[in-house]
C-alpha cells in the first residue's frame, strides 16, 4: 500500500512539473516579435537596400497604375485594356505590401501622387533610410543628386499620354510602359543582389519575372520581336 501511495505521488508531481512547464512556455511566447504585415516579423532583418527599394518602387509601382487605370477610356484595343488591368491588378497589392514593411521598419511611406516630384522623393524620401543625400545608389537610381527613378515618366509625358486616345494612346501606352517596367526591372535586380530582407527579395524576383513577361508581351502589341 505505501509503495503504491508513492507512486500515486510520483506521478502527480510529474504531471504538475510537466503543467508547470507549459505554462512558462506560452508566457513565453508572448514576448515574440511583433508579426509584421507582410506576414514576416518586425524584428526581421533588413537593411538600407531593402529600404530604399521599397520606397522607391512604391511611388514607381503608383505610377504604372495610375497610367494603366486611364487605358479602361483612352485604349481601343482590347489587349491592351486587358493587359492594363493585369498591371494594375498585381501593382496595387505591392503598393500596400511595401507600406507596411516601411511603417514596420518606422520609415516614412512615401505619400504625394505620380507625377509631382517623384512621389515625395524630393521631401527627404530615401533619407529614413539612411541613404546619403536621400538617394539611392542602385543602377544609377539617386533621387538626391538629381537623376531620375528608371523608367518613370515626367510630367510632360503623363500629360501627352492622358491627351492621347485610340491607337495613339495605345502606342503610347505600350512604349511608356515598356521603359517603366525596364526601370522596375533594374531597380529589383539591385534589390535582389543587394538587399537581405526575404520578403523584398522575393518580391524583386516576381518584378523580375512578371515585368520581363510583360516587356516581351508589349513589344508583339507593338509588332517588334
Amino acid at each position: 500500500m505505501t509503495k503504491t501511495r508513492s507512486l500515486i505521488r510520483n506521478i502527480s508531481l510529474t504531471a504538475a512539473l510537466a503543467a508547470t512547464g507549459l505554462a512558462l512556455t506560452a508566457c513565453g511566447n508572448d514576448d515574440a516579435p511583433a508579426k509584421s504585415g507582410d506576414g514576416g516579423t518586425k524584428a526581421a532583418g533588413h537593411n538600407k537596400a531593402d529600404v530604399a527599394f521599397a520606397k522607391g518602387m512604391i511611388p514607381h509601382h503608383r505610377q504604372a497604375v495610375e497610367m494603366s487605370d486611364l487605358a479602361a477610356s483612352r485604349a481601343s484595343s482590347g489587349e491592351v485594356k486587358n493587359l492594363a488591368k493585369e498591371i494594375a491588378k498585381a501593382q496595387d497589392p505591392e503598393i500596400t505590401t511595401m507600406s507596411g514593411w516601411l511603417k514596420s521598419w518606422d520609415v516614412k511611406v512615401p505619400t504625394a501622387m505620380p507625377g509631382t516630384e517623384h512621389d515625395g522623393m524630393k521631401d527627404g524620401g530615401m533619407k529614413d533610410g539612411g541613404m546619403k543625400g536621400g538617394g539611392m545608389d542602385h543602377g544609377g537610381m539617386d533621387h538626391g543628386g538629381g537623376r531620375e527613378m528608371p523608367g518613370m515618366m515626367d510630367r510632360q509625358q503623363m500629360d501627352q499620354l492622358k491627351s492621347s486616345s485610340g491607337k495613339d494612346f495605345d502606342t503610347r501606352f505600350l512604349t511608356m510602359m515598356i521603359d517603366h517596367h525596364k526601370g522596375a526591372v533594374e531597380m529589383a535586380e539591385a534589390e535582389r543582389k543587394q538587399g537581405v530582407y526575404g520578403p523584398a527579395k522575393k518580391l524583386a524576383d516576381d518584378v523580375i519575372s512578371t515585368q520581363n513577361g510583360e516587356i516581351t508581351q508589349m513589344n508583339k502589341l507593338l509588332g517588334k520581336s
